[in-house]
């Protein structure tokens, strides 16, 4: 009985190909790269890896790698943050950071923090943050916003009975909160934090 190779070892396979000849396979290459003996698995094969996101077809019908077959990063699992349990190292996956943290890449851009006014919200000095432009901040969105031509990063809160009113709230009590007084621009909502631990 032939071996059926599971699809995490063709993803590996396709994986290290990707990397060791900075391009895709061809057919052919696919054929003796998955044990393959028809164009027509290969082709069922790709059909499956699109499906989950680890290649794309452009108009041509060329093949393309997304991030998550170029990412780098090994996915083990989770850990408990409360009482510890057992847990097993496996490989669940492999992503790229990029895509695990945006959703818009084409509307995404990143930011280094000053100064600590969101500090209780988990923003520190020198974390970056990605923000999203295009959205509409709801009450309670961390935005980056221009107030009367200076940029800063607050909570944004438009009351409830005067929608045109706008405050943006800090994060730490040692900062008043801001209202604009000639002129507010959102600049996008802030959806992720990355912090480097020394």
């Amino acid at each position: 009985m032939p071996r059926v190779m599971q699809i995490h070892e063709k993803i590996r396979r396709l994986r290290a190909f990707y990397r060791e000849e900075k391009r895709m396979p061809g057919y052919a290459e696919m054929l003796k790269l998955f044990d393959y003996r028809s164009k027509n698995s290969v082709f069922g094969l790709l059909q499956k890896l699109e499906a989950r996101g680890y290649i794309r077809k452009t108009r041509g019908g060329k093949i393309m790698p997304t991030s998550r077959l170029t990412g780098s990063i090994k996915l083990l699992g989770a850990v408990q943050a409360g009482f510890p349990s057992p847990a097993e190292e496996e490989l669940v996956d492999v992503l790229s950071l990029d895509e695990y943290l945006v959703r818009r890449p084409e509307a995404t851009y990143m930011l280094t923090v000053n100064g600590d006014s969101m500090i209780d919200a988990g923003i520190h000095p020198d974390d970056i943050v990605l923000v999203e432009r295009g959205g509409t901040p709801r009450n309670g969105d961390i935005v980056v916003a221009q107030v009367d031509g200076e940029w800063t990063i607050k909570y944004f809160q438009k009351d409830r009975k005067d929608r045109k009113t706008v405050r943006l709230e800090p994060a730490n009590a040692k900062y008043k909160t801001i209202v604009p007084r000639q002129s507010l621009i959102i600049g996008g909502i802030v959806k992720a934090v990355v912090r480097k631990y020394r």
